[in-house]
Order: C-alpha cells, then sequence, then structure tokens
C-alpha cells in the first residue's frame, strides 16, 4: 500500500541531511540543556560525584519517546566526565563480536551510547551483563569438548541506553542500570526558550510571540520545534524579511498542516479513521494502522503517545479509543455506541 504524503516535520525522528545542523544546536552542557530539571539535577550529582572519586558514571537507561534530549544527555554526561563517547545503536550490533570489539576500545571512564536498545539481539545482550557487572567480557571458541572460554578484562566505563519502548527491555539488561530515567515532554515556555537559544545559532530573528506560536505548535518536542523554526527560517527568507513573527510563524505553519496544537495531518487521520470508520473504537493498532496506511511500529512509537498524553486517545485491553476531545477537535458528534464504550472504560469494565 502507498504511504501517504504528509508533511515531515512532525515526525519526531531525525534526518539525516539535517543531521549535520542537530549537532549544532545540541546542548554542550547542563547549563545549556532546557528542562528536565529534575534528571538534570540528579545528573549533575552523579558525575560531580564520579568525578571525586575518580570512577565512571554508574550506568544509565534513559526512557521517553523521540526527540526529548536522550542524546544530548549522553554528550552532556560525556563531556562533563571530561571522557570520551563512543556512539552505536541496538541493530546495528547485529554479532557478539561487533559489540566485543566497541568494548575492547574503551578508554577508562569513557561512555558507550546505545539508541534504541531495546532493539539488541539477545545473543549481543547477554555479553554486555559481565561487561556492565564486572567489566568483563567472556568469549567462546572452539566446537564441541575443545571449547573454551576467552576471558577479556574491560577498563571501567559508563552505559548508556536509550530507549522509546522500555517495555521491550528484558528484565536481566533493565535491572543492570544504576539509575533509570524518564524524559517528560516539554512546556510550551521551556520550548519557547529552546527556539530563541537555536534562533541564535542559526542567526535568525525570532520575536518572543512567534517563538511562543511555534513552541505551541511543536507537540512538546524540541525536536520537532527545532525543524519547525528551520523551515520558517525558509518562508521567512524566501516571503518575508528575514525576520519570523507572529504572522510569518502563524501563516507558515499553517501553509505546513499544523494545527493549534501541533497536529498534523496525520494524527488528524489518525483520530478520523478511529471515529468514523470504527464508531470512535475500541480498533486494535495493526487494524488502525491498516485503515491509515501506516506502519503499527510508527503509530505506537511516533503520534501515539503525544496523543494519549494529551487526552485524545485512550489504550485500552480491546484497542484504543477517540476520547470526547477528539470528537471535539474534528467536530464530530458521539455515537451512543461510543458513548457507552467509553463508560464501559471509566467503570473498569
Amino acid at each position: 500500500m502507498a504511504q501517504p504524503n504528509r508533511p515531515p516535520e512532525i515526525d519526531a525522528g531525525p534526518l539525516e541531511d539535517e543531521a549535520a545542523t542537530d549537532l549544532s544546536l545540541r546542548p554542550r552542557g547542563f547549563d545549556e540543556f532546557v528542562g528536565q530539571h529534575a534528571l538534570k539535577d540528579n545528573l549533575r550529582v552523579f558525575v560531580e560525584a564520579a568525578r571525586r572519586r575518580q570512577e565512571p558514571v554508574d550506568h544509565l537507561l534513559f526512557c521517553g519517546p523521540p526527540g526529548l534530549g536522550k542524546t544530548s544527555l549522553a554528550h552532556i554526561v560525556a563531556t562533563e566526565m571530561q571522557a570520551g563517547i563512543h556512539v552505536t545503536s541496538g541493530p546495528a550490533l547485529e554479532r557478539k563480536g561487533d559489540l566485543a570489539g566497541i568494548l575492547t576500545n574503551l578508554g577508562p571512564r569513557e561512555v558507550l551510547f546505545v539508541d534504541e536498545i531495546h532493539r539488541l539481539n539477545p545473543a549481543v545482550e547477554e555479553v554486555l551483563y559481565p561487561a556492565m557487572e564486572d567489566f568483563r567480557i567472556d568469549l567462546v571458541y572452539g566446537d564441541g569438548p575443545s571449547a573454551r572460554t576467552l576471558v577479556m578484562n574491560l577498563h571501567p566505563f559508563t552505559l548508556i541506553g536509550a530507549t522509546t519502548r522500555t517495555g521491550l527491555l528484558s528484565s536481566p539488561l533493565r535491572d543492570r542500570f544504576g539509575f533509570v530515567a524518564r524524559l517528560d515532554y516539554y512546556g510550551h515556555t521551556e520550548l519557547a526558550q529552546i527556539i530563541q537559544r537555536s534562533a541564535g545559532i542559526l542567526g535568525v530573528d525570532v520575536d518572543a510571540a512567534a517563538a511562543t506560536e511555534i513552541a505551541r505548535r511543536a507537540r512538546g518536542t524540541p525536536r520537532i520545534a527545532n525543524r519547525l523554526l528551520r523551515r520558517l527560517r525558509d518562508f521567512a527568507l524566501v516571503e518575508g524579511d528575514g525576520t519570523i513573527g507572529i504572522a510569518m510563524a502563524g501563516q507558515a505553519l499553517d501553509r505546513l498542516q499544523i494545527d493549534q496544537l501541533g497536529f498534523d495531518e496525520m494524527d488528524r487521520r489518525l483520530l478520523a479513521t478511529i471515529i468514523d470508520k470504527f464508531d470512535g473504537g475500541p480498533v486494535g493498532v495493526d487494524s488502525l494502522a491498516a485503515a491509515c496506511g501506516e506502519e503499527a511500529d510508527t503509530i505506537e512509537e511516533v503520534y501515539e503517545p503525544y496523543l494519549i498524553q494529551e487526552g485524545f486517545i485512550q489504550r485500552t485491553p480491546r484497542g484504543r479509543l477517540a476520547t470526547p476531545r477528539a470528537y471535539a477537535h474534528l467536530g464530530r458528534q458521539r455515537s451512543a455506541a461510543h458513548q457507552a464504550a467509553l463508560f464501559d472504560r471509566g467503570s473498569g469494565s
């Protein structure tokens, strides 16, 4: 089935052609990192304690939707520790030897950052257990009676994992992290601060009202806020005087089909599909994905978290339900069957 056309700006995943710009906008230290105040304060303590003891920071696991700063925090921890950082991802580590090669090349107190750690191959994951606990890896070579185990000692290091699907992590791996933190969506004020900082780096003028308008439509996600800022910079350069004011911001965001709540065409399609094709739900995610022409994993990882957080979708054992807020946003009327389903959900039946 052909994928529907939609503006790419709302997807919180990184775009390859903007990787260099994302790096330039990434905060370099805790003082530059906006938001996540409780987590940031705790990390300051952990880093300072580790530095005083001249030990690596304990292993860290960052959870939450994409685009909230998990990768940035990993780099900040390494920077504050004055240590190198090695970056990889779960799907990239296909064999035990891939991980063993990286681990043996880590220097003292260096950081290994594994994005999408929930997608690690189980056989590769087992190599991590002794590495995280005892800073050693056990490699088996040979077959049958001649098989031998080679023990390789490692420099003490810090593993930082990032995941959007905490529930997919195995218990043995999750339990080996010394600190597990969930990153939350950002408020409009914090996002406006991030936009103003990024605008200064990009050399574009954004007034306070425009920054607030961008923040309101950025789905609580810094990566999306920065991406929208870059697109509005294009509109301001070609169709304006280079300055992003409130009028320019509103017009450009409307042309990008991003509404006042930050929903793009796909968000509205998801809500409309649940309401119009499935009478408000409940509907399973596979059926919803087929009806929308989108992958089920994309719906669960990219779109659903924010829609659930904002109260537009309920996830139930029988499937997804559209809430009264979804009906109101799309200007729909609820059926008697949908009201009964919501009542059953609220009464716990």
